[in-house]
């Protein structure tokens, strides 16, 4: 079982969570987040720089088993990049071990449980 998180652009949720259904994974968490990396504003304001602003993002938490790992990585990229080699801005995607996951209201546990 893996955790994938992407972090998108707010206008490609759409886009991407239809894409994600059409890809049958239908178990999504949204979240709505600001940060900054490459694609940050250096602003100037009298004379010195101003911190960067904090952009509006996405991030997306899908909980997966093994073998729905590079269909989901493989769909995000599709439908979250911007133009076709893409550009600053796009997001990341981050994959992590995921140790267990238990449903709670039946007490299913692994794989059985996503």
């Amino acid at each position: 079982m893996k955790l994938i998180t992407a972090i998108i652009r707010e206008s490609k949720l759409d886009q991407v969570r239809e894409a994600l259904i059409d890809a049958e994974i239908t178990r999504i968490t949204v979240s709505h987040v600001s940060g900054h990396g490459q694609q940050e504003s250096i602003d100037i304001y009298r004379g010195k720089k101003v911190v960067p602003n904090l952009i509006p993002k996405i991030r997306l938490d899908i909980a997966v088993n093994d073998a729905f790992v590079d269909i989901t990585i493989d769909t995000i990229i599709k439908s979250a990049r911007s133009v076709v080699d893409g550009e600053i801005g796009d997001g990341k995607i981050f994959i992590a071990p995921l140790e267990e996951c238990i449903r709670i209201r039946t007490d299913e546990r692994g794989g059985r449980a996503i």
